[in-house]
């Protein structure tokens, strides 16, 4: 019975899908329907109370802010800052500026926690230049839906604060355990630039069009740097909560905007209209998955499918190979916080069940969503690089292909050394 009611669930909310609902709205009706379906008392105060319980939550509180300091940096002058300050240390590496892309996005992952925004606003800058330069135009594109993903996985992550909400997992430690693999992630980017530039030759790279740049515009990147030290560290140290470091991110992004005088009044009040509309849609998604969660613990989909688990006697390996291809699958119709929140209820438990670290899992969920952002048809940075370059989405999704491929690389290499992702966080415990 609870697989056939699962079924039929999962057929309503295909059908609200397909007729344009948003993922939110279609979510909280099927959630409804569910409850109706199995004879759930009060449904109505059943749904209510579980739409409050899941948005009156202190670590969302965080995600707006966050929003907003990624909205107000990405008006600011920052992403021509990256460029011309990391031009000096990336000009004599096989692939030369490409490079910039690469650090540039991680850094400002850093900052604004958005992949799209990562994508668009470094791309903004460097793509005319890398052009002007003669570098190789796939590459040029690869880099940046490649390096933009970042920003759902170096923190502060708003994937992250939806999955530790949903998943009742600490922020803190999610924040500390996405650093290293996204670090990792980003000498894997220049490594596959680099060596693809070696193997082709000049035509990838040419660094005879590059134009000197003065070491002191490394000086550039330095309040950028010292606003991200200033979020992470204050976290590590213990000195601030997520949500209290969103709001000392706030604070600089302000000032950087000031100092770089490009902070007005038009600019914060769409910056903070940019982050409400942000804010509310994610909430609406957050909303409708607890009432979902709901109707499928009121069936005990859950406890059964962690029991199937248990009784097929998958190890962890197989279950994150399955787990893997579900949410590749999910990732060509769904954007990444309607993977996180409307698989949790179900896979989470099957998790547990194995012994796998939640925290660890968290960082490979993020992945997933991050994979999802390069996969047609409906991956975003996609469609930013399209309307960037004015290229065909084909042409766009095959200069992301090989950097597909770095990913799913990396999730090899963090399940086979799990301490690469537990390791600080692990380390943040011990205090």
């Amino acid at each position: 019975m609870s697989f056939i009611a699962f079924l039929a669930l999962i057929l309503l909310l295909g059908i609200l899908l397909a007729a344009g609902f948003w993922i939110g709205l279609a979510m909280l009706l099927s959630g409804i329907a569910g409850l109706l379906m199995f004879g759930a008392p009060n449904v109505t105060g059943l749904a209510s109370s579980t739409v409050f319980a899941a948005i009156n939550s202190w670590p969302l509180t965080a995600l707006p802010l966050f929003l907003l300091m990624g909205e107000i940096l990405s008006r600011s002058r920052l992403s021509e800052d990256l460029f011309r300050g990391l031009s000096p240390l990336v000009r004599w590496l096989p692939g030369g500026l490409l490079h910039v892309n690469i650090l540039g996005c991680g850094l400002l992952a850093a900052i604004v926690g958005s992949s799209g925004v990562c994508s668009a606003t470094v791309g903004r800058m460097s793509l005319p230049e890398l052009k002007r330069r003669g570098y190789d135009e796939s590459l040029s594109i690869g880099t940046l839906t490649g390096s933009g993903t970042l920003g759902l996985l170096i923190p502060p992550s708003i994937m992250m604060i939806v999955y530790g909400t949903v998943g009742q997992v600490s922020i803190s430690r999610l924040f500390l355990a996405g650093v290293l693999p996204g670090l990792i992630m980003m000498l894997l980017f220049m490594a596959y630039v680099a060596g693809r530039s070696l193997l082709a030759g000049r035509g990838q790279a040419p660094k005879v069009k590059d134009e000197p740049t003065s070491w002191r515009d490394l000086r550039r990147v330095v309040p950028p740097i010292a606003l991200i030290l200033l979020v992470i560290g204050s976290i590590y140290a213990g000195f601030a909560t997520p949500t209290e470091s969103a709001a000392i991110g706030v604070a600089g992004a302000v000032a950087l905007a000031a100092t770089g005088r490009t902070l007005t009044a038009r600019m914060l009040t769409g910056s903070l209209m940019a982050a409400v509309r942000s804010t509310a849609l994610i909430m609406l998604i957050i909303a409708g998955a607890a009432v979902l969660s709901a109707a499928l613990d009121y069936a005990q989909i859950p406890r059964a499918a962690a029991e199937l688990v248990a009784e097929m006697q998958l190890g962890p390996a197989a279950l994150l190979l399955a787990l893997t291809i579900l949410y590749l699958i999910l990732g060509c119709f769904l954007e990444g916080a309607s993977m996180i929140v409307l698989t949790a209820a179900v896979v989470l438990p099957m998790v547990k069940a194995v012994g796998i670290d939640t925290v660890w899992f968290g960082i490979f969920v993020v992945i997933m969503v991050e994979l999802a952002q390069i996969t047609p048809p409906v991956g975003f940075n996609l469609f930013i690089l399209q309307a960037m370059t004015g290229r065909d989405i084909g042409v766009v999704t095959r200069a992301s292909m090989p950097f597909f491929f770095v990913m799913l690389l990396s999730v090899a290499l963090f399940a086979a050394f799990p301490q690469l992702v537990l390791f600080l966080p692990e380390q943040m415990i011990g205090r």
